[in-house]
């Protein structure tokens, strides 16, 4: 890849993955604007494990708290980060499960290079968002959770498997709809993720090693880069929506939505997957 390409993939997804306007529906689209050649598969998974790291060292100290709650939990004393731990790792089945079968039936393959997917979710998620925000209440926060409330939110979390959802976008949205304050929803969405990032990323991984496949050193670096920008990306957005609404990306999502769905229908090139 040229310079150019990993600056643009890094800041793509080191934005992107956190904020809720889809990772993966942007990182399709960067070939089909550009020109470039598909940067593929493991690049895909090295930009999303970047992410992954930022996320970790953002949240570490709640992190902390969920593995000691979970061993505590192990070891027969019932506690609070114990529980949220535990409720984290059932709400990530759903996820798993939905990107075991979409990804063997071959799924995946095929939406790489069709954009109008992208273009109706991004609309079709902005409303969602804005509407959940917009008339949820601000009365719950992650301490606040229940077996039932996570399982609704990991649900929600196996839909963004489908491009142009964004994971942090719909989990965001299913906290807001159940009364998470928008703080806390963005909160759990990040801890969330954790264990589903981890996961594909690992899944991944090894089947590449089968294949013997190198992780390159562009890969490295868009890998590194996307981590810097992540963390400051994480940590604007906390900042930005304890006094802001979702409205603005909402928007963003709808006009996304419709420019590119303007531009398919009008028979504009877009580029080419190769």
């Amino acid at each position: 890849m040229s310079i150019e390409q990993i600056i643009v993939l890094a800041l793509i997804q080191g934005i992107t993955e956190f904020l809720p306007i889809s990772s993966s529906g942007h990182l399709i689209l960067v070939p089909l604007v550009t020109g470039w050649a598909d940067q593929g598969v493991m690049t895909d998974v090295m930009v999303h494990m970047g992410s992954f790291v930022a996320v970790l060292v953002y949240f570490w100290r709640d992190i902390l708290r969920l593995i000691i709650g979970f061993f505590g939990l192990v070891r027969g004393r019932a506690n609070p980060w114990g529980k949220i731990a535990l409720y984290i790792v059932i709400a990530t089945i759903p996820a798993v499960i939905m990107g075991e079968v979409l990804d063997k039936t071959g799924f995946m393959d095929a939406v790489r290079g069709m954009p109008q997917i992208v273009a109706w979710n991004a609309i079709i998620f902005g409303i969602l968002l804005y509407l959940c925000d917009r008339f949820g209440l601000w009365v719950k926060t992650v301490e606040d959770m229940t077996l039932s409330q996570a399982l609704i939110i990991g649900t929600a979390q196996a839909l963004a498997i489908i491009p142009g959802t964004s994971r942090s976008g719909i989990t965001m949205t299913a906290g807001r709809a159940l009364g998470f304050e928008r703080p806390e929803a963005a909160r759990f969405s990040f801890l969330l993720g954790i264990p589903a990032i981890a996961g594909a990323g690992a899944l991944k991984l090894g089947e590449a090693a089968q294949r013997g496949e190198h992780i390159s050193s562009d890969q490295l670096l868009t890998a590194g880069l996307t981590f810097l920008v992540g963390l400051a990306t994480i940590a604007v957005l906390m900042r930005i929506i304890k006094y802001t609404s979702f409205l603005p990306f909402a928007i963003y999502r709808v006009l996304l939505g419709i420019a590119l769905l303007a531009a398919i229908y009008a028979g504009v090139p877009l580029g080419a997957v190769q």
